[in-house]
Formats: structure tokens, sequence, C-alpha cells
């Protein structure tokens, strides 16, 4: 049989193993869904509307309303923070995992920034910086910046160290080291700085967007905060997170399966 032939052969068995693994990955939210609407019916209060009004308060804001343009702008600060904070977080991690002397020197910030709480990084940038998006950015940058540090430091100290002699010994190119020594070990630690860094990326997004910008989807739930219309809070809320869990399955967990395929 050739190669295409059993590729072909192949496709029919992998889709029905797709299917039933979204299928699983969507009974928990059904049971969240379930437990939602009993309680709704229990408390018979507009404090916790029903499944269904939250999900005609989304449907009529993204039809009608302003919800994709807050989401967009809300994904766009997500991405650019998420990217910053990634790679300067990789660059000095993986620095202060192989210098002991750069370690010492750079501890003491990386445990301070690391109990900053996030709003006080955040009213700080605005303070010092205005009430602009240069603030915004580098507030939650910021904020993101030492748990990156903190994970690919433990990675790159965890490195082999005879593979490493190895590679010096024998004079191994700049790109060998890069693509087939270092990458693929601290690989791990790198998805896991992502998995929780977008976790905590959005959620400071939010904060920072709620205390001094104008658009976004924190902005909207402080304006619907104000006019405590718990629906609209629900259903902005629920259209980011849908989004985030979307990019968890179909980038992360596809990132995460590509990288463990490689390593072998």
């Amino acid at each position: 049989m050739t190669e295409a032939a059993s590729a072909v052969a192949v496709r029919p068995h992998k889709t029905p193993r797709i299917a039933a693994g979204l299928l699983w990955r969507c009974v928990p939210y059904l049971l969240i869904v379930i437990a939602w609407q009993a309680a709704a019916g229990i408390a018979a209060t507009p404090l916790l509307p029903t499944p269904g009004a939250v999900l005609s308060a989304l449907v009529a804001e993204t039809v009608h309303g302003p919800l994709l343009h807050h989401l967009g702008r809300t994904l766009s600060r997500v991405a650019l923070c998420f990217t910053l904070a990634m790679v300067i977080g990789t660059v000095i991690g993986v620095a202060m995992g192989t210098s002991e002397r750069l370690n010492r020197w750079l501890d003491p910030w990386l445990q301070l920034f690391l109990n900053i709480p996030a709003m006080v990084v955040a009213i700080l940038a605005y303070i010092w910086l205005g009430l602009g998006e240069p603030a915004a950015i580098l507030a939650v940058t910021l904020s993101k910046l030492p748990n990156v540090v903190v994970i690919i430091r433990q990675g790159a100290r965890q490195r082999d160290k005879d593979l490493a002699e190895m590679a010096h010994a024998y004079r191994f190119p700049l790109r060998a080291r890069l693509f087939d020594l270092l990458i693929p070990e601290l690989a791990p630690y790198f998805l896991a700085a992502m998995r929780s860094g977008l976790s905590l990326v959005w959620k400071i997004v939010l904060l920072v967007e709620l205390l001094g910008r104008s658009d976004g989807i924190g902005f909207q739930l402080h304006m619907y905060f104000q006019l405590l219309d718990i629906t609209h809070i629900l259903a902005y809320a629920a259209s980011f997170m849908l989004v985030i869990q979307v990019t968890e399955f179909f980038l992360l967990a596809e990132i995460d399966r590509r990288v463990a395929r490689w390593q072998r």
C-alpha cells in the first residue's frame, strides 16, 4: 500500500475519535448549564438570570451590539501582552537558569514583582504614564512576566548538563544547540508557562480595562456593573471565556501534541 493510500485509510478512523473527544469535553459544560438552570429556577431572581436569557443577550450584543468590537480590542491586548511576556520572560529565565551570578542579582527583583498585586501595578502605570494604551500594555506584561521567568528558569536548571558539555566539546553550531537541545528540553516548561500565562493575562487585561480604558470587555463589565445588569455581565464574560476555551482546545492542546511528537 502506498504512503498516500495509507494516509487515506487511516484518516476515517481518526474522525470518530476526534468527535468523541469533543463530545466528552462538552459533557462537563453541559452539566454546568444544567446546574445553572436549576439554580436560576429555584432562586427566581434577576440577580441570577437563566442560561437562555444570557444566551439571548449574547446573541443580541453580537449581532446588533458592540460586543465584537470590544472583544477584538481585548483579544488584541491579550495577544500583545502574552507575546511580550513570553519572549522577554523566556530570555530572562534561560539566562537566570544558566548563570548563578545573574540569578543572584535578579532574584530579588523577581521576588518583588512576583508579590506585587496586579492592581497595584496597573494603578501605578496609569498614574505614571497616564490613562493610555502603553500604560495598560506595560501593566499587564509586568504582571505576567515573573511567572514566565520562574517556570523557564526551573526548566533551564533541569537541563541535561552532559548534553550541554557534549555540544560544547564538539562545537555544535548555534542553530543545533538551539533547535536540537535547548528548545526540546525547555518545551514542557514553555507550554506550562503558556497555559498559566494565558489564564493570567486575560484576567489582568480585564482588570486594566476596567480601571482605565474606554473599550474592551473589562470596560463593558464595569459599565454593566454600574447598571446592575447581571445578564449582560454574564453575556460579555461568557463571550470571552468561550474564546479562551476554544484557543486552549484547538491551539494550545495541538501545540502540546506536536511538541510531544517532536521530542520523541
